[in-house]
């Protein structure tokens, strides 16, 4: 919802930062991969007690993920482009849940379940994005919900500094992923009969 809606507030300061690394000789999927690596970093650092660090890796890394996709429409998008920002957006989501699961094994049996509720909440997505005839911005329709990246974010934020609810919060994230599950199903349905 926040990357559908508010974008618009933060896309000066992506647009800059893109024009910034584009001068300096960087290209999309440069960029792409920094973000991954500084991502992947997050799961590392939750699981070795370091939360400033992790949550500093996690939101540059997001940032990062936002200027790549300005990037590449200010030059030429490529399918392998999309590829690779969309796995390894997942990679770094994975990689927050296992740093969580392995410090809190407690939580692991939510954590599992909010897992198999983003697996969900994103097979809907791509599919609906590879079957849809409409357009958006990216490189596919991009589908709107309540759960977008953003809000995975503040949640993922929220799992990191208030541990010890992380089990309450983890459920809380499920239950917003399963409102967006059913939310995009709907939208499906309206697009694709």
């Amino acid at each position: 919802m926040l990357d559908t809606y508010a974008r618009k507030h933060v896309q000066p300061a992506v647009d800059k930062t893109a024009d910034y690394l584009l001068k300096k000789g960087w290209t999309a999927d440069g960029v792409t991969k920094t973000a991954f690596a500084i991502g992947l970093s997050s799961g590392v650092f939750i699981y070795l007690n370091q939360p400033a660090l992790a949550l500093i890796a996690l939101w540059l890394s997001g940032f990062l993920d936002v200027v790549d996709g300005t990037m590449a429409r200010k030059t030429k998008p490529s399918p392998w482009g999309t590829l690779l920002d969309i796995s390894f957006d997942r990679l770094v989501e994975i990689s927050v849940i296992l740093g969580l699961a392995f410090r809190f094994p407690d939580s692991m049996w939510a954590l599992l379940l909010l897992s198999a509720s983003i697996i969900v909440a994103m097979t809907i997505f791509l599919t609906v994005g590879a079957l849809s005839e409409k357009q958006g911005t990216k490189s596919f329709y991009y589908q709107a919900g309540l759960a977008e990246r953003t809000e995975g974010f503040i949640l993922f934020t929220l799992m990191i500094i208030f541990s010890p609810y992380l089990t309450a919060i983890t459920l809380l994230f499920i239950a917003v992923q399963i409102f967006t599950i059913f939310q995009r199903m709907a939208e499906a349905k309206r697009i694709l009969s």
